[in-house]
């Protein structure tokens, strides 16, 4: 809605339109006791509009029958203006005639009055009008900077997923080991970041992180924790041993010490002399190994979540790793997806369909995103949508 000039200090500003100076006395004399009342006048209608954007009125009594220009017309131009088209309008008149009052009710005016009315109800239907009208300034002053915050919001999470995306590494589109990602952030931005690297020539570890929260504080902790990996940064900690690594994050990020954030993870390493890949998960879905003929394993996330509590072990397990295996490493926004009727994909589906993709033509992380949204239908996610997978030659 339109907003005039702001009144004076939340106030009451009256503009009278009557070519009548004696009617123009009687009612700046019928408001003149009232506090926090400014009252102005005009006597030519032709100059009303610009007069009540200069003054900027909560309510505009109006005289129906000027010489200048037709009252009703007047009301007409108001309504037409943005910046009057929400002030209250009292139009004024000699007579009680329901034929014109109901046409000034339909071309925008608020109220009708006969002319001159007892002060008491003068002052009580403009002061009702103007209240009403200083409301509707205040909410659209609310909604206004209501908007600007969440505006202001929006601009943070889309840097923060920006950020977080820019330090993601390449995919990896040849040699023993290719790596391919998909990276689709919620509108309120998850917690979710991944890996990948070379520990030494025999040996690459994989992990992926998603915090237990939203917006940029989320993104900020697991940006942290995935420096930490990364970097190898953890104080005495075998980045070779997956249970010895999320041990030494749980000790790394207590939750009091990050707005009482935690997080889950998932952490392998791969030998390539002997095709065996270790792993250890706290809170986190499964990992799935999809061999080249289509059978498949589970990975499962036995640990404790991470920076919940001190001093717990994360078991660790290993598999061996055919030639053409896929592995694929998620958050759960890929699973835990609301399908348009309002049920929950259940998570056999969802490994299912991944594991059968897994063995066709084209991307499987591509063919499960269409999937998603086929099932959802809507484009966006809930949550942040995170897979890797990495197909061990």
């Amino acid at each position: 809605m339109a907003i005039p000039a702001t009144p004076t200090a939340r106030g009451t500003t009256v503009l009278l339109v009557d070519d009548q100076p004696i009617i123009g006395e009687a009612v700046r004399r019928m408001l003149a006791a009232e506090a926090g009342l400014a009252f102005h006048y005009c006597k030519d209608a032709t100059a009303a509009v610009e007069k009540a954007a200069e003054v900027g009125p909560t309510v505009i009594l109006q005289d129906l029958v000027m010489p200048e220009l037709d009252g009703l017309e007047l009301v007409r131009r108001y309504r037409a203006d943005e910046r009057l088209r929400d002030v209250p309008v009292i139009v004024l008149s000699t007579k009680e005639d329901p034929a014109v009052k109901a046409e000034a009710f339909a071309v925008g005016a608020n109220d009708y009055v006969v002319k001159v009315p007892d002060r008491l109800e003068m002052v009580a239907r403009v002061r009702y009008h103007s209240r009403g009208f200083t409301a509707l300034l205040e909410r659209n002053e609310a909604f206004t900077a209501l908007q600007k915050s969440q505006q202001v919001l929006a601009n943070d999470l889309a840097t923060a997923a920006h950020y977080v995306r820019s330090i993601l590494p390449p995919p990896v589109g040849e040699g023993a080991i290719r790596a391919d990602w998909r990276f689709v952030p919620s509108a309120s931005l998850g917690g979710d970041a991944f890996g990948y690297h070379d520990l030494d020539p025999e040996h690459f570890a994989v992990y992926l992180l998603d915090v237990c929260g939203h917006g940029v504080g989320a993104a900020l902790l697991s940006v942290s924790a995935l420096n930490a990996i990364r970097s190898e940064a953890l104080p005495q900690t075998d980045f070779h041993d997956p249970a010895a690594v999320l041990a030494a994050l749980n000790r790394a990020f207590p939750m009091e010490r990050h707005n009482d954030m935690f997080f889950t993870a998932w952490y392998g390493v791969f030998d390539r002399a002997g095709r065996r890949l270790r792993w250890a998960g706290g809170g986190h879905p499964p990992a799935l190994l999809v061999a080249a003929d289509g059978g498949r394993r589970l990975l499962e996330s036995d640990g404790p979540l991470i920076g919940a509590v001190e001093g717990l072990e994360f078991p660790a397990g290993e598999v061996a790793v055919p030639e053409e295996s896929r592995l694929f490493v998620y958050s759960d926004g890929a699973f835990e997806i609301s399908r348009a009727d309002g049920s929950m994909w259940p998570f056999p589906e969802f490994v299912a369909a991944l594991a059968g993709d897994a063995t066709g033509a084209g991307s499987p992380i591509d063919a499960l995103l269409g999937r998603i949204r086929e099932l959802s239908g809507r484009p966006d996610f809930q949550d942040d949508f995170s897979m890797l997978e990495l197909v061990f030659c």
